[in-house]
């Protein structure tokens, strides 16, 4: 080899030595990496820089903004509700878990999917008495399994189908052509969990009701027209909440205390509860529940609330509204902002909100618009002012939202038009249609994985140019005896550890070209060495560290990493075989 070819290689072990055994960001890694290929003359400017202008990383950003404009509408809140119930068990809630997640997981990207989830389930945990530790890893490995279904299903799918066409020049895989491999794996991988999982998965429970010291009184309003009236308190599911709880409820000058589980919501009626700013936001996003201020909440303000989001803020001493009760404040002209929540002391407010008087050191929950929080930085009345980058879901739209997903499923499908294109326009419409602010869309466009994935090409690109791709293959090959199943076996094997220590992005980056050498080398069929790459750099199961979700779902189910490891390396094991046994009898490996 030569000196392009040994420094290539050297890079590859060095960034992935760098993932492993430091904390530093994968997409300053690779950044580092496709640097250092420019500066050094092995890819010119345009080969550096090409995996930023590829179809497949495009199309991984306009799904980010499709899976907003879904969160956006309370679309998948719409889901939730109607999915998930009152189990029997833990089987059961399994059950429920899964039908809505792996359904999701195949057409939108698994991070949003489970970063959604998670506090809803973190909620009906409590609600159904199951611990969260016996549900948060299957919610992360349901999801995984579900990205598996079909190319858009994942950023990794996406990111190989596009590598794969750009190096070998054939026509681009469908959205559907991973589906033959990933659905009877993913359905055996869901009955293996159903299965083993209650009896492996630990139980920690959490004892504490309220983890947040700092309490809220929180008033809002029954929409006159909206869908929860006439339902009673349980019907609404405003009953047993998650560490918040219905205190009273205010209608036509009485009060009612006690609140029975029986009892009828009617328009207009205020409800009174107490809890944590997390618990408030979501309660927020119950459809038919707006914010309620003594008549203050105008309709214009009603009209203008998609744009609005929860601000959290400390009165100051110098406040002008300071001694004044809300009501008479004129909160919402003086500032711009409604009054949700009040905490004083750590503790909640007795009484009507409109009647609390401010004092300094109150912690109030507001909702605003974005202007506020940058306006009143620098303004005296407040301490401290943080925005909770939280926005109130568009339910009317929550539909609509569904309707421009199919809509991008079924003309890829189809071959209307490509991914890229099917994906562009629904991200379009999902911001024409009010489904998405712009605002949340640039937010939902993850510029570390961008940045990952874009970069990660580069390297790519240079063991292919430099040869050193074809060096490695030749190895594996030899290692192989030149048995293709065995060759496979390998593959999978490979990337598989390489995902559990690094992203699975960059495994799968890293290995596909690697892996087309050995096929195009041994004279072999190039797909199912292409599926085994993406199967494998999605099913990471055994550490948090390979998959996003796991770490995701690692705090919230107060896992360690040894349960992980419990439960995960079964997993990868049975996927794996599963996987292989799948790709030998499904497809020929020599052409």
């Amino acid at each position: 080899m030569d000196w392009q070819a040994s420094l290539t290689l050297g890079l590859m072990v060095l960034a992935l030595g760098v993932l492993i055994f430091t904390r530093l960001a994968p997409h300053m890694v690779m950044m580092a990496v496709m640097v250092v290929l420019s500066i050094t003359g092995i890819l010119d400017a345009n080969e550096a820089l090409a995996g930023f202008s590829n179809a497949g990383l495009v199309t991984v950003a306009a799904m980010f903004v499709v899976a907003a404009g879904i969160h956006a509408s309370g679309g998948i809140d719409l889901l939730v509700n109607k999915a998930l119930g009152q189990p029997k068990g833990l089987r059961g809630a399994l059950l429920r878990i899964f039908a809505p997640v792996f359904g999701l997981s195949g057409f939108l990207n698994n991070t949003p999917v489970v970063a959604t989830m998670i506090p809803a389930i973190h909620a009906w945990s409590r609600k159904i008495n199951i611990p969260s530790s016996k549900l948060m890893i299957p919610l992360s490995y349901c999801a995984i399994l579900g990205g598996t279904l079909t190319l858009i299903g994942t950023s990794t799918n996406l990111l190989v189908a596009g590598m794969y066409n750009e190096i070998t020049g054939e026509s681009q895989l469908s959205i559907f052509s991973i589906t033959a491999v990933g659905l009877p794996v993913a359905l055996m991988g869901l009955v293996f969990m159903w299965y083993f999982f209650p009896k492996w998965l630990p139980d920690r429970s959490d004892k504490s009701g309220f983890a947040n010291l700092r309490e809220f009184t929180l008033e809002v309003a029954v929409a006159h027209h909206g869908p929860l009236v006439g339902k009673s308190v349980q019907e609404a599911g405003l009953r047993d909440l998650s560490q918040v709880y219905l205190v009273e409820i205010e209608r036509n000058d009485t009060v009612v205390t006690a609140v029975s589980s029986e009892e009828k919501l009617q328009g207009g009626d205020r409800l009174v509860f107490a809890g944590e700013t997390e618990a408030i936001s979501d309660l927020l996003r119950i459809n038919g529940i707006e914010p309620s201020t003594d008549g203050d909440y105008s309709e214009s303000i009603a009209i203008e609330r998609a744009e609005r989001r929860l601000v959290e803020v400390v009165v100051s001493p110098h406040c002008d509204a300071l001694g004044n009760t809300i009501r008479d404040s004129k909160f919402r002209n003086r500032y711009g902002a409604v009054v949700l929540a009040v905490a004083r002391n750590g503790e909640r407010v007795q009484g009507n909100l409109g009647s609390i008087r401010l004092e300094a050191g109150d912690t109030l929950l507001l909702e605003a618009r974005p202007a506020f929080v940058s306006r009143q930085r620098f303004n005296k009345d407040f301490l401290l002012v943080n925005d909770l980058d939280s926005e109130p879901p568009r339910h009317e739209r929550a539909y609509l939202s569904w309707g421009i997903l199919a809509l991008v499923v079924l003309l890829a499908a189809f071959g209307v038009t490509s991914m890229l294109n099917a994906s562009l326009l629904g991200a379009g419409l999902m911001i024409v249609s009010g489904c998405c602010s712009i605002s949340r869309a640039e937010k939902s466009l993850d510029l570390t994985v961008i940045v990952t994935i874009g970069a990660s090409f580069a390297l790519g690109a240079a063991l292919q140019k430099t040869g050193a791709g074809q060096a490695i293959a030749g190895g594996i090959i030899d290692l192989s005896f030149g048995i293709p199943w065995l060759m496979l076996i390998l593959t999978y094997i490979t990337v598989s550890m390489l995902t559990e220590s690094i992203t699975n992005n960059a495994a799968a980056v890293l290995m596909l070209p690697i892996v087309l050498e050995i096929t195009e080398k041994a004279s072999l069929n190039h797909e199912p060495f292409v599926f085994a790459v993406m199967m494998a750099a999605s099913a990471s199961f055994a550490t948090p560290l390979g998959y996003q979700t796991n770490l995701m779902v690692y705090g919230p189910g107060n896992y360690r990493f040894t349960d992980f490891l419990k439960v995960g390396l079964p997993m990868n094991v049975f996927i794996g075989v599963m996987t292989i046994s799948v790709l030998l009898i499904g497809w020929p490996l020599t052409q």
